[in-house]
């Protein structure tokens, strides 16, 4: 029942973020078309529920690279590859948008734990093989470890990261969701980005 319900929420609600933030969407795809090479939409592997791979979508806001070596670089809040473009995107999250279609897929929920690439998940279950616990649920555009830690940018950072979506795991409720939705809010208006 609980999945059922929080499905639900995640259909009617990124529909309903699809229909309110189209404008934006769309003025952010114009904008990142007339001043960036590359695609407007950058599709980037990401292991979900189950382990299963699937493409994450994001506006481009970053300079285009060559693919291995991006997989192998972490990207940081303040990476000399972010564009002028991205950083404002950035900054206002605006590029983590493009999500609400995963969701609608079923790839993502609103609200979960952040998916990661399986490079830097290699990497983090040597170190914390608990980590694998997260892929019993759906990864979301939002999660307690962003609005609680942030942006890690190392193996270490992400472990520490990890104890707040390990407690979201062990306690999932639409409530909890609504809260971390909240958190989400309130950190996207500070400027902070999520």
């Amino acid at each position: 029942r609980n999945r059922a319900a929080k499905r639900a929420v995640d259909l009617i609600g990124a529909t309903v973020a699809i229909i309110l933030f189209s404008p934006v969407m769309l003025l952010t795809a114009l904008v990142v078309a007339f001043t960036e090479e590359g695609s407007v939409i950058y599709r980037q592997e990401r292991v979900g529920l189950h382990n299963q791979v699937f493409y994450m979508y994001k506006f481009r806001s970053m300079i285009m690279q060559d693919e291995e070596k991006e997989k192998a670089e972490w990207s940081t809040r303040n990476d000399p590859r972010i564009t002028p473009v991205g950083k404002l995107i950035r900054r206002t999250s605006i590029d983590e948008l493009p999500q609400l279609f995963n969701v609608l897929k079923g790839d993502m929920s609103i609200v979960g734990p952040r998916p990661e690439r399986k490079y830097y998940i290699d990497k983090i279950v040597k170190k914390a093989p608990f980590y694998y616990l997260l892929h019993n649920v759906k990864p979301g555009i939002t999660s307690w470890g962003m609005v609680k830690y942030g942006y890690a940018s190392d193996v270490d950072k992400m472990i520490e990261r990890l104890q707040y979506d390990i407690l979201y795991y062990e306690n999932m409720s639409l409530v909890l969701d609504l809260t971390i939705l909240i958190y989400t809010i309130r950190t996207v208006f500070t400027g902070k980005g999520i």
